[in-house]
């Protein structure tokens, strides 16, 4: 099933951005485990619209109603199903678009694939709206691996050509929840500043901007994962690519280790406190598709939000003839600040999916 990650816990996202409701099933958490509606409701509202010029103005208050899973605050061995009600959708904006696929979105792909019977208001299911059921199974994927230790966080390293810093070699749990609190979630305020410009900049001109995210976990232990097609790499960014507008993901140096010598790259083992670890984590704390020990580090890259504006070339799909688009609707400048929490709770999630494979499904 395309909606579906995971192999122990098995993700299932549903719905439309304009439909009733979206949700998500959560299958094989480990029974037991409390979780704390007031901390994931905290983690919901960071990826929450309306709250700044920097997003979209569509307003919802994404409070999931758990249907299944839960029994007085404890998962039950259930799967866990939680739905958000839709209340603020105008899909008198996507009329249009039946006909004229906006270019960059995935309007055509889906008219094509389902003959033109997809619900493509709001960008259906292909909508970053969809990224809320993700972030609860990834605000309860946290939670769980917060009580064994294990930390993930992410902020906004970059926007258009504005650039944050990268995290230090070991980023500590007090840098997360510090990044988490800041309405901006970037690591050099005055960089976010820079970033912030450029988004209202892009605004003004009726037009978008991409960035990237950076992600950290820590505390992880040695030996997760496995060669090849199985490994942490592989499971980390099949599931990141499912997250609506990334077109990139890359691990400790990325990109950058291709201009790099051996001697460069290279992370050198050492001892400490009886432990083996490296000097440096150019590989971003995987090798052979395996864990080191080291923070895992990633890099997301968002491409500009496709609903713009601007006057746009297309085609009617019932007369077949070339034709212009003006996009109407309310729609983020950027995807990219909105989506550090996703990033957060995919990578939570696939992390938790492998500490079970490894426990063969619990603790």
């Amino acid at each position: 099933m395309s909606s579906e990650f995971g192999s122990i816990l098995r993700v299932s996202v549903f719905g439309q951005s304009h439909g009733r409701a979206i949700g998500v099933n959560i299958d094989g958490l480990p029974a037991g485990e409390e979780i704390d509606l007031e901390e994931l409701q905290r983690f919901l509202d960071r990826r929450r619209p309306g709250r700044s010029p920097l997003s979209t103005a569509r307003k919802e208050a994404d409070v999931p109603e758990f249907l299944s899973g839960l029994e007085e605050g404890r998962t039950c061995g259930a799967p866990l199903c939680a739905v958000i009600w839709n209340s603020d959708q105008h899909s008198s904006d996507y009329a249009e678009l039946r006909d004229k696929p906006r270019p960059g979105h995935a309007d055509y792909t889906a008219w094509v694939k389902w003959k033109g019977r997809a619900d493509m208001r709001g960008g259906g299911h292909f909508s970053g709206r969809l990224t809320a059921p993700l972030c609860i199974a990834g605000g309860i994927a946290k939670q769980i691996l917060a009580r064994r230790g294990i930390y993930v966080g992410a902020h906004l390293s970059s926007v258009g050509y504005a650039q944050d810093m990268l995290f230090p070699p070991h980023p500590a749990k007090e840098l997360f929840d510090a990044l988490a609190a800041k309405p901006f979630p970037v690591l050099s305020d005055h960089a976010g500043e820079a970033m912030q410009a450029a988004i209202l900049a892009a605004k003004e001109s009726l037009d978008s901007v991409g960035g990237t995210v950076e992600c950290a976990a820590t505390g992880l232990p040695a030996g997760l994962g496995e060669p090849m097609f199985d490994g942490v790499e592989s499971r980390l960014a099949a599931a990141l690519f499912g997250i609506p507008a990334v077109k990139g993901v890359e691990f400790g140096e990325g990109f950058h280790a291709a201009r790099l010598r051996g001697s460069e790259n290279n992370d050198p083992f050492v001892m400490e406190e009886n432990r083996t670890c490296t000097e440096t984590n150019h590989a971003g704390g995987v090798l052979g598709g395996i864990t080191t020990g080291m923070p895992i580090v990633l890099r997301v890259a968002f491409k500009p939000t496709p609903s713009i504006g601007k006057l746009q070339k297309t085609v009617s799909l019932s007369a077949m003839e070339n034709t212009e688009l003006q996009i109407r609707g309310r729609h983020d400048p950027c995807i990219a600040h909105r989506a550090v929490p996703v990033v957060e709770a995919v990578t939570a999630a696939v992390l938790l999916d492998l500490l079970l494979e490894g426990n063969h499904g619990t603790f």
